[in-house]
């Protein structure tokens, strides 16, 4: 079975992302594909890595945590990288609530101020 290998504008296409944005996660070392001249081939592995990536972007993680999480794979393994993941879930749902909680704070006094305007309107 072959391997599968995307080009540069597949990738762009697959995941959704502009040219500007795969350059720049090569550029902070995030992916490193084949290079053949000025084409550039992602395999599996860095096909794996971009889904990676963007499930942490989706869930707020910077892109240095990701970076390091993934660097923790290729240095120390799985086991040692799910440790990290663990730890690094477990802060950035504690983040995500305190989000939460001002979010609702907010949305509770903008609709009070709201009620209270409309109210005086007749």
């Amino acid at each position: 079975m072959a391997e599968i290998r995307l080009s540069f504008k597949e990738m762009c296409s697959k995941f959704d992302v502009t040219p500007r944005t795969l350059r720049y996660y090569e550029y902070i070392e995030l992916l490193s594909p084949e290079r053949d001249g000025r084409a550039r081939w992602y395999g599996p592995t860095e096909i794996a890595r971009m889904t990676l990536i963007l499930r942490g972007r989706k869930w707020g993680f910077p892109l240095e945590d990701i970076r390091q999480w993934l660097l923790i794979y290729e240095e120390e393994g799985t086991e040692a990288q799910n440790r990290a993941w663990v730890e690094l879930a477990t802060r950035q749902l504690d983040e995500l609530a305190q989000q939460r909680a001002q979010l609702d704070e907010a949305i509770n006094e903008l609709q009070s101020m709201r009620d209270k305007v409309a109210s005086g309107l007749t």
